[in-house]
């Protein structure tokens, strides 16, 4: 058997388990909305996978609920303990009072006070640990080990990937016509996982593009070096996709079956900010703005025009006095 078919063997794998996940007992299908204003800025039609709208206001929900579900009796009794920069946590804190488990969270001192306050409310504990996810992380795995708690991956788990991947296949029942590309944020790696895995196994044509802050592009380093590297630090303006490695069942996908990996400034997340804003009336957290800012830098790298274009807007969880900051930035770069 050659590599490519072991790897569409992989892919068939991903795929059952995406169509076979009970995500909809929590999550919700969100719209693919047109930008009319963005179309005509990038003379494209682009489309919105609005993510922003689910329950904890981030896709994060499909992949905490579709893991937590499927623990035995003995692992749900016993709880679990997680890491996020913060929209996974929401997600298995919702997920984890729905289905009667404690949930312990780590999250960097730095997250967002509107998303520590979203575990609390939710029922789970929150513990603040380090200055980054990664210091988060390492404490999370002690805590798991020391309790004998289950640790659940904010990326790095195949049910959580699967969970991920359900966007893939709401997109694809939205969009049957024509589609060029769908730009994927990217932090550790399990959005686009889950996405490429669907997409690619059933519509290899579209291209698969995963989009990056120049300041934590622990994929496009990954790919670059031929395997998984530890990014010596990171920028935690994108919060939420603040990570240092790739995680290993994502990078298994990612290095075969995704196109290309932009990355980007944070003045050009600012400015995506605005321009989701402007079609949608709503506003995205920095990380929720990658994939249109990468849709920007992409049209103008490669020239496409007239083609079919969706963003996955990934998340909401911003602080309401972050935004001055935002439109400073958005002015300043506008200026430039």
């Amino acid at each position: 058997m050659n590599t490519r078919t072991l790897d569409t063997a992989l892919l068939e794998h991903y795929v059952k388990k995406i169509l076979a996940a009970p995500v909809y007992d929590l999550a919700v299908r969100t719209p693919l909305q047109a930008a009319p204003a963005l179309s005509a800025l990038l003379g494209n039609t682009v489309l919105l996978k609005r993510e922003d709208l689910q329950p904890t206001f981030s896709f994060k929900i499909r992949g905490a609920y579709n893991k937590l579900v499927q623990l035995s009796e003995a692992q749900k009794a016993r709880g679990v303990v997680t890491a996020s920069a913060g929209n996974h946590a929401q997600g298995v804190a919702l997920a984890a009072r729905e289905l009667g488990i404690s949930a312990r969270i780590v999250m960097p001192a730095t997250t967002p006070e509107l998303k520590v306050l979203g575990v609390r409310s939710r029922g789970a504990e929150a513990v603040l640990h380090g200055e980054s996810f990664p210091f988060a992380l390492a404490h999370a795995l002690q805590l798991a080990e020391a309790t004998g708690c289950t640790f659940v991956s904010p990326f790095d788990d195949p049910e959580v990937i699967a969970g991920q991947g359900t966007v893939a296949m709401e997109i694809l029942r939205q969009q049957q016509g024509p589609l060029e590309a769908i730009f994927v944020p990217v932090g550790g790696g399990g959005l686009i996982a889950g996405i490429a895995a669907y997409v690619k196994y059933l519509r290899p044509e579209v291209r698969i593009i995963g989009v990056e802050p120049e300041g934590s592009s622990c994929l496009l380093a990954a790919l670059q070096a031929g395997e998984r590297v530890v990014l010596p630090s990171v920028d935690g303006f994108a919060d939420g996709t603040a990570v240092a490695q790739v995680g290993a069942h994502g990078f298994d996908i990612c290095r075969d079956w995704v196109d290309e990996v932009l990355t980007v400034s944070n003045d050009e997340l600012c400015s995506a900010i605005k321009l989701i804003y402007d079609d949608t009336r709503s506003i995205t957290e920095p990380s929720g703005a990658l994939a249109v800012a990468g849709v920007r830098t992409y049209v103008a790298r490669h020239g496409v025009r007239g083609k079919t274009l969706v963003a996955i807007n990934s998340g909401a969880n911003i602080n309401f006095d972050s935004l001055r900051h935002v439109a400073e930035r958005v002015a300043a770069y506008t200026a430039a």
